[in-house]
């Protein structure tokens, strides 16, 4: 199942690169100005076909973002169904559709999520108490620690991560989610045979043993911190998140939790740029141990294709809701990266546009090409960096 999860989320994604580079097609189309090719992602290509329209369709092999290519896209391009003879109101709604587009599908997964349940994985995350209802609650559940040789743990096979689900008799087998739980249990059943229910690397399995009774177990673990009748050292940890259902009020939290993500989202770029001017520093001081520390600061705000695959990877067995989850915050997170004003970028094309016409110094041709492909060059350097990280990261 996670499987096929993974691979619904891993299409979902690329789909939020389409309807992203879509919202630049469809205004563009209807305001006017043609469109030469549709890509998605950048790099060589991987498939290619023109339409019957006349555009072509790409789809590349780098998997950050995609583009679409418009007709005369320099300010000096003149000819009529080109961008550069489009009015400053037009190219402004044309490079910003794409962020409006990742902004309104960021919303309505929110949206569907908070109407079906919405997974609560961010800090105090926004909710409405008074229409909020429960569809699954964060449980407790008691890992094994260590076991005792010649225990009734160790004979009957239980090992340290073990996580112990039910203690009991056939047909009479009682939940263990707590340190309370497991002595009440274990005391109940002293000296008796006794079938044990657990979980080993995602596995449910059954074991039997005989635990050991009062007498037994006092001498045999005196002074230790045992289980006296089980004879392992156990931790209690919660398991899983809460996910919450709303009716009216789903609409104000989609938006009260899109606001969270754009407020957590800006801070991480806070601080990677602050690990980022650490990183010169350190570099220009020569302090190494400062170096590292912003590296690690700046490098952990950072997540590249190959995190993005794991993440989702990993946020499969946890069900499709979380799924869903982690692909609106990408999908808002696109939208809001997009909108700055780096070159290469949508914003940084869209600032570029509005400073020039600001002094009245459009930039020729070659000198809007040279800034666009140093845009892009830092941004597949940036790509090599952030993939490298994610490698000693995550693999």
């Amino acid at each position: 199942m996670s499987t096929l999860i993974l691979i619904i989320g891993l299409i979902i994604f690329i789909g939020l690169v389409v309807v992203h580079e879509f919202g630049h097609f469809i205004v563009a189309i209807r305001n006017g100005v043609e469109v030469e090719e549709f890509a998605i992602f950048f790099g060589p290509t991987l498939y290619k076909r023109k339409t019957k329209k006349g555009w072509i369709f790409r789809f590349n092999i780098l998997p950050l973002g995609g583009y679409v290519k418009l007709k005369g896209e320099h300010d000096s391009d003149l000819e009529p169904g080109s961008y550069g003879a489009a009015s400053l109101w037009v190219k402004t709604k044309i490079m910003s559709a794409g962020v409006v587009a990742n902004l309104i599908t960021g919303f309505l997964l929110l949206l569907i999520l908070s109407l079906i349940g919405l997974p609560q994985l961010i800090p105090n995350q926004y909710s409405v108490t008074s229409n909020a209802h429960y569809v699954q609650k964060t449980s407790k559940f008691i890992e094994v620690g260590s076991v005792l040789k010649n225990s009734p743990a160790s004979r009957a096979g239980l090992k340290a991560g073990d996580v112990i689900n039910k203690i009991g008799v056939k047909n009479n087998l009682a939940s263990i989610n707590s340190l309370a739980s497991l002595q009440n249990i274990t005391q109940h059943y002293q000296g008796q045979y006794v079938q044990i229910d657990y979980t080993r690397n995602n596995h449910h399995e059954v074991t039997y043993t005989t635990l050991n009774s009062t007498k037994a177990a006092m001498s045999q673990y005196a002074n230790t911190h045992q289980k006296i009748y089980l004879g392992v050292s156990i931790g209690e940890y919660l398991g899983g998140f809460n996910v919450i259902r709303y009716t009216w009020a789903a609409p104000l939290v989609a938006l009260g939790t899109t606001k969270q993500v754009y407020v957590l989202t800006i801070q991480g770029l806070g601080k990677a740029l602050e690990g980022l001017g650490g990183i010169i520093a350190g570099a220009t001081t020569h302090n190494v141990v400062a170096r590292k520390n912003a590296q690690t600061t700046a490098s952990s705000q950072l997540v590249g294709p190959v995190g993005i695959f794991i993440i989702l990877k990993d946020g499969s067995s946890a069900g499709f809701g979380f799924m869903l989850f982690i692909l609106a915050i990408i999908s808002l997170t696109l939208a809001l990266m997009n909108i700055l004003p780096l070159p290469a970028l949508d914003g940084g094309r869209l600032w570029l546009t509005l400073i020039t016409r600001l002094f009245r110094k459009p930039l020729s041709a070659r000198n809007e090409e040279l800034v666009n492909a140093f845009g892009m060059l830092l941004l597949f350097l940036l790509l090599g960096v952030v993939t490298y990280l994610d490698i000693k990261r995550f693999l």
